[in-house]
């Protein structure tokens, strides 16, 4: 059955995306569009992971990147259904029992609701103000992953000894409500897609187009029977931009636009494929254009995407 969730806007504002109004947007802008999400039906709603970001790419990439644990669990207190997914989290910068202390509480003050996306990163400048070795970030990443998921489980003193974190005999409470807490891994090289093939209950790729998806899929599936997991890997997909009816205004050419039988029956084609849950994201001019969107999208296309 093919799901839809969302990256939220606001929280993060790079140039790639961001819409104009989003610079003046306010706190109960984001906590209304994740109500909306809530009301809807949006199987999660996701928030990006940046501590600093430099001169040299801050004109794309932008300086505003909200914290995830903050903005999740803000938005967890204002909504009851919807999954709070980190998209992602670059969980590399920071000791494992760090993160799980923040996820795990995130995990029980939201009754359950948390799903970690986790990824490389590839800010270089951001590893060497923290400490932490840029060029080794991929082995990090997998064994912070392997530490990550002892420390999310359900024994008060999880215990883990690597070649880069060690611990034993320190107990951590609250534990998170779920067990296991679903973890997704984002990325689309190499590493990131055996990362979740091999470590991970899902995929998230960064951006691939429909036509290389398929292979990319094959190969997750294949690597992850290879490694003798029988367990269901989800794998997600970012789609093109979309836009619920006619437009009155330009919403650029690589967005999907028209009726929504016929929106549905184009994202049909990525259930297709093998996909479980897609990820959207709605041009528009305003908070209200933006839940109005929201809103059309749950009511007229999501019904359709598994006819």
């Amino acid at each position: 059955m093919l799901v839809y969730g969302m990256q939220l806007p606001v929280q993060s504002q790079s140039a790639l995306y961001a819409e104009p109004w989003e610079a003046d947007a306010t706190t109960e802008d984001l906590a209304e569009i994740a109500r909306t999400a809530d009301r809807t039906g949006f199987s999660y709603i996701a928030s990006c992971d940046h501590v600093a970001i430099p001169h040299r790419l801050a004109e794309g990439m932008s300086t505003i990147w909200y914290d995830p644990v903050a903005t999740l669990s803000y938005l967890a207190a204002v909504t009851t259904r919807v999954r709070l997914l980190s998209h992602v989290a670059v969980v590399g910068l920071r000791h494992p029992l760090l993160s799980a202390k923040q996820y795990a509480t995130l995990d029980r003050l939201s009754d359950g609701r948390l799903i970690l996306g986790v990824g490389a990163g590839h800010v270089q400048e951001e590893f060497e103000v923290l400490g932490v070795d840029f060029d080794r970030r991929g082995p990090v990443l997998d064994e912070t992953i392997d530490a990550l998921k002892a420390a999310l489980g359900p024994d008060e003193y999880p215990e883990h000894h690597g070649e880069f974190f060690d611990f034993a005999g320190l107990g951590q409470r609250p534990r998170p409500v779920q067990q296991p807490v679903p973890l997704w891994v984002g990325g689309s090289s190499p590493a990131a897609v055996r990362r979740a093939a091999t470590r991970a209950d899902g995929w998230l790729p960064q951006g691939d187009p429909r036509d290389k998806l398929p292979a990319q899929i094959a190969r997750l599936k294949r690597l992850r029977e290879e490694a003798g997991i029988e367990a269901p890997v989800t794998v997600g997909a970012i789609t093109e931009a979309l836009y619920v009816g006619e437009p009155a205004w330009s919403v650029g050419r690589r967005t999907l636009t028209g009726k929504p039988d016929a929106l549905a029956e184009s994202l049909r084609a990525y259930a297709a494929m093998g996909v479980d849950q897609i990820q959207v994201r709605f041009r528009s001019r305003t908070r209200t254009e933006l839940t109005d969107q929201m809103a059309a999208f749950a009511s007229d296309v999501a019904p359709h995407l598994n006819d």
